[in-house]
């Protein structure tokens, strides 16, 4: 592989010794290469090259090289795009995972440059490697920062459950989606009975660590992927549940009346039991589509408020429709 091709294709017209290009070239962390356009095969690449993928500068004859050490998740796409643009004629730039020696690999970019024949038509293409794995690490990194960033947005601070944020998006989303598939979204809201005279009596952190237990155990109750549990006032949760009809809404509603019960945490200033407990309100719609669904949500919380009214530590449900 001639050096000197390498420079006058870089360098066109300008008399310099080759010795000064080779001394540029394999100086630097870039690799550089050259690929005769008429037979795909190598004229240059850089002595780096080993050192970064363990495979010899000899070892790069053709075309056929450079793809079989792309990574295969990114071989496809990367060779059809570079082909496609050195075709076309265009510079062109492409990220890539390359293979190493010893089954590993290193983030590449390749900036690639169209060398045209004096009629215009591609004779060679010339370019640089650049390991830019650190650069792919950073962004990783930065991309599960963003992630968790994202995630604490929509997450309670105490008890880990969505929070208000999160559950109102869900609930816009889920009633446009039963709105459009005509199928059942349940709510079900719970609100700690005389969980003031708790604090007052407690203090507010055992308050917290009461409203923690309560949330894990809301949690633990059989919640799929799609189900929103989230705390969306001081002693209030909500249960988003779509597509889950009223029968099904009701028996998982007196399962969390019972899994909060069941918790045993003694309450000695409530005047329904010894224990903490919840009221619960239960409702079940298949959304109209002139309707919105503050008008379900306040339904809910009539339900919720009447299982007060009615002793508290007890469900209230009916259907909606």
């Amino acid at each position: 592989m001639a050096v000197n091709d390498l420079a006058s294709a870089t360098a066109p017209g300008m008399e310099v010794d080759p010795a000064v290009y080779k001394t540029l070239l394999e100086s630097t962390l870039a690799i550089p290469w050259k690929i005769d356009w008429a037979t795909m095969r190598f004229a240059y690449i850089g002595p780096q090259i080993e050192p970064l993928l363990g495979w010899s500068q000899e070892s790069w004859i053709s075309v056929e090289d450079w793809a079989s050490r792309i990574h295969p998740d990114d071989r496809e796409h990367v060779v059809n795009f570079c082909v496609s643009q050195s075709v076309a004629g265009k510079d062109h730039e492409a990220d890539y995972r390359a293979l190493t020696k010893d089954d590993g690999y290193v983030w590449i970019r390749d900036v690639v440059h169209v060398v045209r024949g004096e009629g215009g038509e591609v004779d060679s293409l010339v370019g640089f490697m650049f390991d830019i794995s650190e650069r792919k690490r950073i962004e990783h990194e930065l991309i599960k920062m963003q992630k968790k960033l994202e995630a604490l947005s929509f997450e309670d601070g105490l008890t880990g459950t969505s929070n208000r944020r999160h559950y109102d998006e869900r609930l816009k989303a889920e009633w446009k989606g039963a709105q459009t598939g005509q199928h059942p979204l349940s709510l079900i809201l719970l609100d700690i009975d005389h969980f003031k005279d708790y604090n007052d009596f407690y203090g507010h952190i055992q308050g917290d660590e009461c409203l923690v237990r309560i949330a894990n155990a809301l949690k633990e109750i059989g919640i799929r992927p799609r189900d929103v549990v989230a705390r969306c006032g001081g002693e209030e949760f909500v249960l988003l549940l779509p597509e889950t009809n009223e029968a099904a809404a009701a028996v998982l509603a007196e399962r969390c009346r019972a899994a909060i019960e069941g918790l045993h945490i003694r309450h000695e200033r409530s005047s329904c039991s010894a224990f903490v407990t919840a009221s619960v309100g239960v409702g079940t719609v298949i959304p109209p589509f002139d309707s919105d669904a503050l008008h379900f949500c306040d339904a809910v919380d009539k339900l919720l408020y009447a299982a007060k009214q009615e002793g508290r530590n007890r469900v209230r449900s009916t259907i909606s429709a």
